[in-house]
């Protein structure tokens, strides 16, 4: 069997990038080059058409297979597999448990032989085998990491369903997808095009609950309480807030395909809109943030849906009233400079100048896409700079450039702010994990940003306190702080300037 597939997919060639952790490092071009003599030209093809690549060649935040691992291990009744170095399999499972997920990751070693030869896939097939009993679960999720994707492990060759449990294979490989918050969608859209090939068969599972009314999918992970705040705010239409993608359980994913339009919350699930639009739904960007936004999303989704006039003024009017409430009742005053990678950094900002902040700066490590159009001209509409596929330093030089009085991002930008006395917030834990839709996301960032934009003179003093201390020649920890010799340093400069002086004499 192995020889057959070795043959028909190019796995196992002898020019595959060696096992475990030296393949990893190979570099982002010798990888990619590498996949596509293994067979898997037309996924890279789409990766990119899909996923654009950015000012870097390799995420800089975490290894992008963390979003995809994150999805399945939140889904009840899932099995995950992943394949790819051991390194990269305990950063991963161990950053995923960190972030409370309480399921085992499963895990197909390998080594040379076994990747060059063939051995691996059959490996694979037989974890796959072994684990999917319909008891446990419904599904079963095999991840290609860097290394097996550039051998050609071909994991399409897997059942599609083995005693009743669906069987996915998917790559997602750090030289082929940018982000974790992309990685994502490779799953999620994944799932949705199994589930969708399902419905099209035949009759499916139904879901544990569902709506009397048209429902509207909701595309992106967000704070619990946000589908439900969208769900009062589309009442007035007679629609309901549908299922949340990615989903928590399988038959979740029939509900969301057979919906009223897909709301694209977060607009990078470039493979999930496909499925939708495939399925033959509507997809509508942006989201209800702020005054503005929930205005021009409520009006879009009426459209989509065919809702009468009167009822889409009547959700409107409601959610104008409320919305203009809270925010006036938390204003936010202050330059704020906001940059992540989640994806909802757009939003955040729109609700951040509706609040009455100052924001220059918005940097995503995210496409820009048609779906994030409509913030996109409304914060450009507003003097905005925004830097779609941002990278670090970008960020960085937007804090260094703008002298914000408070600095969202991520936490090496958050470091670089706090390090030179600017207030800064995690953007992940303290920005994203609070709602941001309709009437309860209007006034929920004032507390912690205004607190935040309170410490300035906390850290002046902090600053003015340890001046010195830990940077330079006195960096890092000491019983008696080494003392500056600049002479040496003097001495040293000048050998080295006649040194180049003489190799330059000979040179000429």
């Amino acid at each position: 069997m192995s020889e057959r597939i070795s043959s028909e997919a190019g796995y196992g060639q002898a020019d595959a990038p060696p096992a475990e952790g030296g393949g990893c490092h190979g570099g982002a071009a010798e990888l990619t080059a590498a996949a596509a003599r293994a067979g898997k030209s037309a996924l890279l093809e789409q990766y990119a058409q899909d996923y654009p690549k950015g000012p870097h060649d390799q995420p800089q935040s975490m290894c992008p297979a963390f979003g995809s691992l994150r999805v399945g291990l939140r889904m009840r009744r899932t099995a995950t597999i992943l394949s790819g170095s051991a390194c990269c399999v305990y950063g991963l499972t161990f950053t995923s448990h960190f972030y409370g997920a309480r399921r085992t990751v499963g895990y197909v070693p390998f080594n040379s032989e076994t990747l060059v030869t063939g051995k691996l896939f059959e490996d694979i097939r037989d974890a796959v085998y072994q684990i999917a009993d319909p008891e446990k679960y419904d599904t079963v999720i095999i991840t290609n990491l860097c290394v097996p994707t550039a051998s050609g492990v071909p994991l399409q060759l897997l059942p599609k369903e083995i005693n009743g449990v669906r069987i996915i294979g998917i790559d997602v490989p750090g030289f082929g997808v940018p982000t974790h918050a992309e990685a994502k969608d490779v799953l999620a859209g994944a799932m949705l095009r199994y589930a969708r090939n399902e419905a099209e068969q035949g009759p499916v599972m139904a879901p544990r609950e569902r709506s009397a009314l048209p429902t509207i999918t909701l595309l992106g992970e967000m704070f619990p309480a946000d589908p439900v705040g969208i769900g009062m705010m589309l009442e007035p239409m007679g629609l309901a807030a549908g299922p949340v993608v990615p989903t928590r359980e399988w038959r979740e994913l029939y509900s969301a395909l057979d919906c009223a339009a897909v709301a694209a919350i977060h607009p990078f699930y470039t493979a999930c809109v496909r499925e939708f639009e495939t399925a033959g739904r509507k997809v509508v960007g942006s989201a209800p943030v702020g005054r503005d936004g929930a205005i021009a999303w409520l009006e879009a989704i009426g459209d989509a849906c065919g809702i009468a006039r009167s009822k889409i003024d009547t959700a409107k009017n409601k959610t104008l009233a409320a919305t203009s409430a809270a925010l006036e009742g938390a204003p936010i005053k202050g330059r704020i400079t906001v940059s992540g990678y989640e994806g909802s950094e757009l939003l955040v900002a729109r609700l951040l100048i509706e609040s009455g902040a100052d924001v220059p700066y918005v940097g995503t490590a995210c496409p820009r896409t048609k779906w994030s159009d409509p913030d996109r001209e409304w914060l450009e509409a507003k003097g905005v700079h925004i830097q779609f596929r941002a990278s670090l330093e970008q960020d960085i030089a937007a804090v260094d450039a703008l002298k914000p009085d408070l600095a969202i991002g991520t936490t090496p930008v958050v470091q670089h702010a706090k390090e030179r006395s600017v207030p800064a917030l995690y953007f992940t834990n303290l920005i994203s994990a609070r709602p941001l839709m309709g009437p309860a996301g209007a006034g929920s960032l004032a507390q912690v940003v205004n607190a935040a934009l309170g410490n300035k003179a906390r850290f002046d003093r902090m600053t003015a306190f340890f001046d010195g201390v830990g940077v330079g020649h006195a960096t890092g920890v000491w019983e008696d702080t080494p003392q500056d010799r600049p002479e040496f340093k003097a001495r040293y400069a000048k050998t080295m300037a006649a040194a180049r002086a003489a190799e330059e004499a000979v040179g000429t």
